[in-house]
């Protein structure tokens, strides 16, 4: 029979996972009331207003609309990829955050114990983030072939050239972190970060910079959004991938990106920025998980901030930007702070 110490760790982790998945499920509906208000605001406008007091209603009628919108199947699909594609993309997104640590550890009163903040601090946490990420655009291409419709088709096509090219930057950059941490664990990779803002790997001049760059701008594109939303391309796909998507298969899709970009914030922060470490050493009244917390949501207004700020690439300039600037850039950095570890 299992000791009690051991049942309760289990219990724990049943519930630290519940809450992560029921965070995540809820978060488009502010985060799609607040994209919606830095764009109407960004092009001088309100934003939703009527829905309740300034709009704070809309995502759930539009949450109501989509519950109870007709699910259409086209009668020449592949009815099977067609329903699976959608979770294909959406679950990936949700199991990167099996290894994504929030915090060191609180002690919860009654149990006397410390919990820690993360499901598990996985020896390969960076690896096993990637890898699980890049699963996501098989249910991009099975929905758009499944779809059997041209637009849907070529906006899969050019998402899964759009991963396979950004995604090789984005893990270079990965293994400048990594090199400096001497771990390829997330919750190590914080850890080498702590003191001040100046251990951050971002500060790590003259390459911290430059990772930082390449892995923002590849993580963009992975996660499909502007200026690298070609698999949606509106202006000549009509919706790319899920053109024929409608109802709670399309909220899948949507739900996916918005899981999506706020892992890349995530990750930005933990790899970068130093994870849930202040700023500065000395002694503040502000919990670990706070400071982390607005860090992550800086991100993710600069996400949306650059949506509604810069144009859509062409897809040769997509293409050429991963291949001809990142991937060269990226393994010029590698080599250099390998010297940079080796004689300083």
């Amino acid at each position: 029979m299992p000791d009690t110490s051991t049942i309760l760790e289990f219990f724990l982790i049943i519930v630290k996972a519940g809450v992560i998945t029921m965070i995540l499920f809820g978060l488009p509906l502010p985060l799609t009331w607040l994209e919606r208000k830095v764009a109407g605001h960004i092009q001088v406008r309100l934003g939703p207003w009527r829905v309740g007091p300034h709009g704070l209603l809309q995502p759930f009628a539009d949450m109501i609309k989509l519950l109870f919108k007709e699910d259409i199947i086209p009668d020449k699909a592949d009815k099977l990829l067609f329903v699976i594609a959608p979770l294909l993309a959406m679950v990936p997104a949700f199991a990167v955050f099996a290894a994504i640590p929030f915090g060191e550890s609180v002690l919860i009163p009654g149990l006397d114990k410390e919990v820690t903040l993360y499901l598990s601090d996985m020896n390969v946490g960076i690896l096993y983030v990637l890898a699980i990420s890049g699963l996501g655009i098989y249910g991009i291409i099975l929905g758009g072939w499944a779809s059997n419709s041209k637009y849907s088709l070529l906006g899969g096509l050019r998402s899964s050239a759009q991963m396979i090219s950004y995604e090789i930057s984005v893990s270079f950059a990965a293994i400048g972190v990594v090199m400096l941490a001497n771990s390829l664990s997330l919750v190590d990779i914080v850890r080498s970060q702590g003191g001040s803002l100046l251990n951050w790997n971002f500060f790590y001049l003259p390459v911290g910079p430059i990772w930082f760059a390449i892995f923002i701008i590849g993580s963009t594109a992975e996660i499909n959004r502007v200026p690298f939303d070609l698999p949606e391309d509106e202006g000549t796909l009509a919706a790319g991938f899920h053109t024929e998507y409608s109802g709670m298969k399309f909220a899948f899709f949507m739900l996916a990106e918005y899981v999506a970009m706020v892992s890349v914030s995530v990750l930005s922060v933990i790899l970068f920025f130093g994870g849930w470490n202040a700023p500065f050493n000395i002694p503040l009244p502000i919990p670990p998980i706070l400071w982390f917390i607005a860090k992550v949501a800086a991100f993710i207004y600069f996400f949306m901030w650059i949506r509604f700020t810069l144009p859509r690439y062409r897809y040769d300039q997509l293409m050429n930007i991963g291949w001809k600037v990142l991937i060269p850039i990226s393994l010029v950095t590698i080599l250099i702070t390998g010297l940079m570890r080796l004689y300083i």
